[in-house]
């Protein structure tokens, strides 16, 4: 007996009144979404929370994918994609979270939102997404952003060009060079804020970009009225996060602030770019890197924030030949007055230079507290001549050599002509000390900073070096010990 095959045709329906309506329906809704040009957007949903981290399921998103987060109240937080395991995702959210439960949705976005660059941005102050803090409006105009492109290392121009920046102690003893990306390593309360000020106001740059990353809010404020007034501002671009926003706020602060100078720089533009401070910006990815899992590695920071930071780094400097700069200064916090902090050892190591403000200095009254001694500029010799480089090195080795016999010529100890070098540093070291403080309202121009550093170094019958008040006491103290001899 042989088994009839099956025949391989489907039954044919011959009206749509036979299918029964709730399976008809489902087929209608089929179709629909068949019809579609794009697919339904997939949302994911909360199931933990962290600390500072959410983890969704339910999502397939790549690292640094932007997603918003439902509220109880209806509102919606932006998030981003920051890791994932298996199937879970973890998202670091840009705001404070409030609001939200478990199960929340999750909703990907189909693109990164991109802010508009173009001269509007002078003389605003903007926060980590490109919201306008000050209060003037919306930011109308520009030009669509694009991506930060990698500029090939071979095709910069050569940092060739001195920036002045209006600081006598840095244009003279510390010349940076237009590109030149440099660190301000100081602890707390030495006055750098200020000294970021006093660039701003007094660059020569085309146009200043400050970012504010991590610093008390009351700073901010402080900062944009009183030391950069409406004369800094005017051609100044601010970029504020506070110590209370998100961490991810803070990255996306300090990456925001390197984009806007780098959209100046590809307009041809000499790009001054001030960051205060680098160390929040690398606390800020400790605190995100450490929520996902990533095991601390130097003094609680994992491996993820040493790359971080030059990959922020090598974004500033010069473009190809003929196009413009961005010259950058980085604050580093050394907790305790420690250059060996892991932050500042490993930014001293990829930056074109270092400048180390000193408590002493400070507690002294000298403003800025710059430590000569301390600090240099790597690309200074490639930028002056040979002539200033020689008398920028000779001011640093008297500044050195009195420091080091302080304590015995402020006892009255060392005896006069014993060390020609010490004399020579006991003559100059007032000039020295003028030379180095400056009014925070007063800018020096680079031409007169190299002119008063020949006048420092002018020959010993000066007569202002010889009457100089610490001259005078030097020899009243020799007098007192030659008498009692």
């Amino acid at each position: 007996m042989t088994a009839k095959p099956l025949s391989s045709a489907a039954p044919h329906v011959s009206h749509t009144s036979e299918i029964p309506p709730s399976i008809l329906d489902r087929l209608q809704r089929y179709q629909s979404y068949a019809s579609l040009e794009s697919p339904p957007t997939v949302q994911g949903r909360v199931t933990r929370m962290v600390g500072l981290t959410l983890e969704a399921v339910g999502l397939n998103l790549a690292i640094g994918r932007q997603c918003q987060v439902c509220t109880e109240k209806g509102d919606t937080i932006d998030a981003e994609v920051v890791g994932f395991n298996g199937d879970q995702t973890f998202l670091m959210p840009v705001q404070k979270i409030e609001g939200i439960a478990p199960g929340a949705r999750v909703i990907p976005l189909e693109s990164s939102q991109m802010m508009s660059m173009g001269d509007h941005l002078r003389g605003r102050i903007v926060n980590g997404l490109g919201q306008p803090l000050d209060g003037k409006g919306d930011l109308l105009g520009g030009d669509e952003s694009q991506a930060p492109k990698t500029i090939n290392p071979l095709s910069r121009h050569p940092i060739d060009t001195p920036m002045d920046v209006g600081v006598r102690a840095i244009n003279g003893l510390l010349t940076v060079g237009q590109g030149q990306r440099i660190g301000l390593f100081a602890g707390s309360g030495v006055g750098k804020s200020v000294l970021l000020g006093m660039m701003t106001k007094f660059t020569r740059a085309d146009i200043v970009v400050v970012g504010l990353i991590g610093e008390r809010g009351r700073e901010v404020k402080e900062f944009v009225d009183h030391i950069l007034g409406p004369d800094g501002m005017a051609r100044a671009v601010v970029v504020a996060s506070p110590a209370d926003d998100a961490p991810l706020m803070r990255l996306r602060a300090a990456e925001l602030c390197t984009r806007i100078a780098e959209y100046f720089r590809d307009q041809g533009k000499q790009c001054l770019l001030l960051m205060d401070s680098l160390t929040r910006y690398a606390q800020a990815q400790r605190e995100i890197s450490l929520a996902i899992g990533e095991p601390p590695a130097t003094k609680g920071y994992p491996p993820s924030v040493f790359s971080k930071i030059p990959a922020l780094v090598e974004r500033a400097g010069n473009a190809d030949k003929g196009g413009g700069s961005v010259t950058a200064f980085y604050t580093v916090l050394t907790e305790g007055d420690d250059l060996q902090d892991p932050i500042a050892d490993s930014a001293r190591a990829i930056l074109d230079g270092h400048i180390v403000l000193s408590r002493q200095l400070a507690q002294e009254g000298i403003y800025p507290a710059i430590d000569v001694s301390a600090s240099i500029s790597r690309v200074m010799p490639a930028i002056v001549p040979e002539d200033h480089l020689q008398k920028a090195q000779k001011c640093k080795a008297l500044l050195s050599r009195y420091r080091d016999n302080k304590d015995l010529i402020t006892i009255g100890a060392y005896q006069a002509g014993s060390d020609p070098q010490v004399d020579e540093a006991v003559e100059r070291f007032p000039l020295l000390n003028e030379y180095i403080c400056q009014s925070m309202k007063k800018g020096a121009p680079l031409i007169e900073s190299m002119q008063m550093l020949n006048q420092i170094l002018a020959p010993k019958h000066n007569p202002n070096i010889k009457n100089s008040p610490l001259a005078q006491q030097h020899k009243q103290a020799a007098a007192q010990q030659a008498q009692g001899t």
